[in-house]
């Protein structure tokens, strides 16, 4: 059950969401959706892609995309009391195997222009610098974006990283932006 009191910073603020699943991506995803805009409000979504996953595992492939949303929670709040919530629902256990398949997985990965560092809680997350799946959707989403903190916008960082691999599901991706849109 999500908490109906929730820390909130009081303005409305962009934050980008992280989305992901290898177990039985096409129900859980829209599920994540429908749950996510119970508290939020989701403005865009991103093209979804087909990808390997990583750590070389003999699993099933990912559906990776990215969820545009604006939320007066704090960062915390919606990471722990919305995110993780929804995760647990879905039957998502975290733990130390980061390459494990999942049902979902939603990460906080931007909240406005904010910049923690929380041994729980890092933003920006570091892996928009590295996973491709995420950045790629990020910058469709948000082409003049910066990386706060740095200034460094997403065009370079998605310049250097390597989108081989990434496989849109247009069909996934129409699906889940029409909710959004209805």
């Amino acid at each position: 059950m999500l908490h109906k009191t929730r820390e909130c910073s009081g303005a409305m603020v962009d934050a980008f969401i992280a989305v992901g699943s290898n177990i039985g991506p096409r129900r859980h995803i829209p599920y994540a959706l429908e749950k996510l805009q119970e508290h939020a409000r989701v403005t865009r979504v991103s093209t979804f892609y087909r990808t390997e996953p990583l750590g070389g595992r003999a699993q099933p492939p990912f559906l990776n995309g990215v969820w545009r949303i604006e939320t007066a929670m704090s960062p915390r709040a919606l990471e722990f009391d919305v995110l993780r919530t929804i995760e647990r629902e879905l039957g998502r256990v975290r733990t130390d195997d980061k390459y494990a398949a999942r049902a979902i997985d939603l990460d906080l990965i931007l909240y406005g222009d904010s910049v923690v560092n929380e041994p729980d809680l890092i933003l920006p997350d570091p892996d928009i610098r590295v996973r491709s799946f995420i950045a790629v959707p990020l910058l469709e989403l948000a082409p003049d974006l910066v990386i706060p903190g740095t200034g460094e916008g997403f065009a370079s960082i998605v310049a250097s990283l390597s989108t081989q691999g990434l496989e849109p599901d247009r069909d996934f991706t129409r699906d889940l932006q029409t909710r959004v849109s209805s």
